[in-house]
C-alpha cells in the first residue's frame, strides 16, 4: 500500500476537468491553475530544492531554456531574490500555433532565510539548466561545542 498526500482540492480539480465551462475556470481558479495567467505565473518561476548540509545552505533552481547571461541573484538582509528571462528562440504566429505549454518571459521568486545573507557568503554555478547556490552560514549560527570541565 502507497502513502498518498491528501489534498482537499483535487476533487475541485476533477470537477472542473469533467465540466468544461468557463463558469468553472472562474469559481475553481482560487484553488486549482484553471486559470491561462495564473498557469503561466505559477510555471515560469523556477522550481527549487532547498536544504542545509555542513553549516551551509544549498539552493538548487531549475531553470531549462534560460541563458546564463539572463539571470539575477540578489541578497538584501534575508531575502534572496532568483529573476532572470526566459526568452523564446522564434516568434510563431498565432495562426499557425497548435498547442503553446512553454511559457517565455521574466520570472522571479524570493526566498526568506533564517539568516542574514552577505552577498560575499553566497557561491554560484550554473550548468545544464539548473542553478547551484552554495550559501555559508554566519560564524554565529554555527552550532558550537563548549567544553566542560
Amino acid at each position: 500500500m502507497s502513502v498518498v498526500r491528501y489534498n482537499p482540492h483535487s476533487a475541485a480539480q476533477r470537477s472542473q476537468t469533467d465540466f468544461s465551462n468557463p463558469m468553472f475556470d472562474d469559481f475553481f481558479a482560487p484553488f486549482a491553475y484553471v486559470n491561462e495567467t495564473l498557469a503561466k505565473n505559477r510555471d515560469l518561476g523556477p522550481k527549487v530544492d532547498i536544504f542545509e548540509k555542513d553549516n551551509k545552505i544549498f539552493i538548487n533552481a531549475e531553470m531549462p531554456g534560460v541563458a546564463k547571461e539572463d539571470i539575477n541573484v540578489d541578497v538584501k538582509g534575508k531575502v534572496l531574490t532568483l529573476s532572470g528571462e526566459r526568452k523564446s528562440e522564434e516568434e510563431i504566429e498565432e495562426k499557425n500555433l497548435y498547442r503553446r505549454e512553454c511559457y517565455y518571459g521574466s520570472f522571479e521568486r524570493s526566498f526568506t532565510l533564517p539568516f542574514d545573507v552577505k552577498s560575499e557568503d553566497v557561491k554560484g554555478k550554473f550548468n545544464n539548466g539548473i542553478l547551484k547556490l552554495e550559501i555559508a552560514k554566519p560564524k554565529a549560527e554555527t552550532v558550537q561545542k563548549i567544553a566542560i570541565s
